[in-house]
């Protein structure tokens, strides 16, 4: 098992001892490997929905923990295939993508819909497939940012994936048409049986005040987390909250002193349970992003974004350019380094 103690370092018990207080865990629909039978088969969710929600959750080194695992590879559109895979040209073949997430244990892998439709036949049974369906493409010239669908739930469905993913820039002057687009398409993949994952990020330069990025505030994600849920989202991945107090930073929107005052401190896991309690208090597991790639201190990150998403009482970790943007070993090694966190049951729910 990882060292996870070690690669915590002086903060490890502060990470491993800490309490919330502001909403204590007995108010959390926790995570488990009957989460889908005890939460989700209460919702207007179908047999078949459930099915392949159970399938996620029973596939991997987390299978029947109620945690998740999952390679996210969409960043050549995201991004650009050349900062994408420069670094690893060999995950431009999207068979070692999948490799990848098979070899390293994951829950599942999502990526484009070319990506998991070139493999389809190959590995829609090995492995459930999660096809993100729209993106942010950033050739045009000027560059904009807006989510924009790149193929059909059908397309989807026929290539034999389990869910569908889909984002919202939540803040930006597109999000309304986003919300319409993708909520229209969630309920399609609900009706063929997919379940769906939400990317809840949000976009606009007025997020950003006297040097700090209120895009990572636990009360602004924990809003875009609240209206991912509204759109019956079956998992939200969120960007893990670094700060707090982007409601009355920008002076903007409504808020209450309560939630700075009583419910949450600064410390991140008391900032990223209230990302979870936006998820209705954990009825829609929160998984977190695992962000870019450093370097060297990747794993300890890596290890550190678990932690804290675990014990907030958080459902998993979606780490993407931290795994492929490394030799395949490595890669291997650090998400059995995040898997462990869920596995290890001294890492236990604040």
């Amino acid at each position: 098992m990882t060292d996870i103690q070690g690669l915590l370092g002086d903060d490890a018990k502060d990470l491993l001892t800490h309490t919330a207080l502001g909403i204590p865990k007995e108010d959390l629909v926790l995570p488990g490997g009957d989460f889908v039978d005890r939460v989700v088969a209460a919702t207007d969710r179908s047999p078949r929905v459930l099915s392949s929600l159970q399938s996620l959750f029973d596939h991997g080194r987390l299978a029947g923990t109620g945690y998740v695992s999952i390679l996210p590879v969409d960043q050549g559109i995201e991004h650009s295939a050349a900062s994408a895979f420069a670094a690893n040209p060999r995950y431009l073949d999207p068979m070692n993508i999948v490799e990848l997430a098979l070899e390293g244990g994951c829950n599942a892998v999502a990526s484009t819909l070319g990506v998991l439709g070139a493999v389809s036949r190959r590995y829609a049974h090995r492995i459930p497939f999660i096809v993100k369906l729209n993106h942010n493409e950033l050739l045009t010239y000027p560059n904009h940012y807006d989510q924009i669908m790149f193929g059909s739930v059908q397309q989807c469905f026929d290539l034999g994936a389990a869910g569908v993913g889909a984002t919202v820039y939540f803040g930006s002057e597109q999000s309304d048409r986003q919300l319409q687009e993708v909520g229209a398409a969630f309920a399609r993949a609900h009706e063929l049986g997919m379940f769906t994952v939400l990317w809840c990020y949000l976009r606009n330069p007025a997020f950003k005040k006297d040097g700090t990025d209120y895009s990572a505030s636990a009360d602004l994600t924990g809003q875009a987390n609240h209206l991912g849920v509204t759109i019956e989202a079956d998992i939200v991945k969120q960007k893990q909250a670094e700060n707090n107090g982007g409601y009355p930073a920008l002076d903007f929107g409504r808020t209450d002193p309560l939630v700075y005052d009583r419910l949450t401190t600064e410390h991140p896991i008391d900032l990223t349970r209230w990302q979870v309690a936006n998820c209705y208090m954990g009825r829609v597991g929160l998984i977190n992003s695992g962000g870019s790639s450093s370097g060297q201190g990747d794993l300890a990150q890596a290890v550190r974004t678990a932690v804290i998403n675990k014990r907030a009482g958080g459902t998993g970790l979606i780490t993407g350019r931290k795994a492929f943007q490394r030799p395949t070993a490595e890669g291997i090694e650090l998400l059995h380094a995040v898997q462990d966190v869920y596995l290890d049951g001294t890492v236990t729910i604040a």
